[in-house]
């Protein structure tokens, strides 16, 4: 296996917060990029300030959302109201390759760090801009968060049950799609620079990062004019397609789906009932469908006297997709995730290791890796001044004493 990563030599200047930015800066670091955050003692990213924390002792550098997304970067602190501070950034983006900000439309021009002002700096620099509704656009000084992209998606809209309103997902799916994304267009930036030698700035929205996700309602609307309701775990064609409670306390379930007639009659044979292929209420999909909620009261009789696990293992061996709905325990423990790689534990100065999330892809040749820990706030200032800059000890100090690095 060669020893080189894939982003080995690129330079990453990372003005991101929250989840979208430091998510598309976290894969860039798993390819081998060097990410440099720049933060703030003033203004501290909200992931360093909001729980769970490590051993339940608040701190700015316990947080576990920011543990998570930003392992194997390098931190240094600034005070970016000092103009030394402004001449820093700068001077580190002339030295980047690229540079990922997700502030508000607009925020990052008046911070002095805008695209047209960088690139005069590195003609080729290649910048990606991440924001709720886009860089242009009628709506793109709206507030936003990325919880709100889902109901801008449609996706709640589908989530829950006829007789309620729209439901919450539980997840922003908006951020890690456009940190995803937006690692992605980096990846196609750095292809189109190594064939033109010119830089790109990536303009990037929440809002339509999430809405890739659903192309069924907007073509199922261009063409038919309709919305589709909400219907719970069901899916409008396949039965059974849902979660089903299984012995044990008030949380252990099971989810079960049928995409075909023969892994219907698989399941029929596997819970000892075969005698249900051949019932007419349930000889097809669409008799399936029909009959949905009695199907159903079958498979929870089934479950109910059974362990997930032991639901899961009867079904697969059938070829029946099923598994359990993993909590976070279930998770951070799990010997399939463990045996792949996926679980990684290092070394923390403020606190013993704990699993992390890792990489979800594996390469056969150049390596993808977790290389640290999530940095210490301001951590590598000195390092990043006196290699990267050329600055002295005394000078970094005589900007310390002036409080630009706080």
């Amino acid at each position: 296996m060669s020893s080189s990563r894939p982003l080995d030599g690129i330079r990453v200047l990372d003005f991101t917060w929250a989840w979208a930015g430091p998510y598309c800066t976290l894969q860039m670091a798993h390819m081998g990029a060097q990410v440099i955050r720049i933060e703030s003692e003033k203004r501290p990213c909200v992931t360093r300030l909001i729980p769970p924390f490590a051993d339940d002792q608040p701190g700015p550098n316990r947080a576990g959302y920011f543990n998570q997304y930003s392992q194997g970067k390098k931190s240094i602190q600034l005070d970016l109201g000092r103009p030394e501070a402004v001449e820093i950034v700068k001077k580190l983006a002339a030295q980047s390759d690229i540079v990922v900000q997700n502030f508000s439309a607009g925020a990052i021009e008046r911070m002095g760090f805008g695209y047209d002002t960088l690139s005069q700096l590195k003609p080729d620099l290649i910048m990606i801009s991440i924001c709720g509704y886009g860089q242009t656009g009628p709506e793109r000084k709206y507030m936003g968060y990325g919880p709100a992209s889902v109901p801008l998606a449609g996706i709640s809209s589908l989530s829950g049950y006829r007789d309620k309103g729209p439901a919450e997902v539980g997840i922003s799916y908006g951020d890690p799609n456009a940190g995803i994304f937006g690692a992605f267009a980096a990846l196609a930036a750095l292809a189109y620079r190594q064939r033109t030698g010119r830089g790109v700035h990536v303009d990037l929205a929440l809002w339509e990062a999430l809405l890739v996700l659903m192309p069924e309602g907007l073509m199922d609307y261009a063409m038919n004019k309709t919305q589709a309701e909400r219907d719970g775990n069901h899916d409008p064609w396949m039965a059974p397609h849902g979660c089903f409670k299984c012995r044990g306390d008030a949380d252990k379930w099971v989810t079960i789906v049928c995409g075909s007639d023969a892994e219907w009659q698989a399941l029929c044979r596997a819970i000892g009932q075969p005698e249900l292929a051949s019932d007419k209420r349930f000889a097809n999909a669409t008799a399936r469908k029909a009959n949905e909620d009695a199907l159903e009261d079958i498979l929870s009789a089934w479950t109910a006297q059974r362990d997930r696990w032991e639901v899961t293992e009867v079904l697969q061996q059938a070829g029946v997709a099923a598994f359990p709905s993993m909590s976070n325990k279930d998770m951070a423990t799990d010997p399939h995730l463990e045996a792949r790689g996926y679980l990684v534990r290092k070394d923390h100065p403020e606190f013993s290791p704990r699993v992390h999330a890792g990489i979800p892809w594996q390469m056969s040749d150049t390596p993808c890796e977790v290389r640290a820990a999530a940095p210490l706030r301001g951590q590598h200032t000195d390092e990043v001044l006196g290699e990267l800059l050329g600055m002295s000890e005394a000078e970094i100090q005589q900007l310390r004493d002036g409080q630009v690095l706080t």
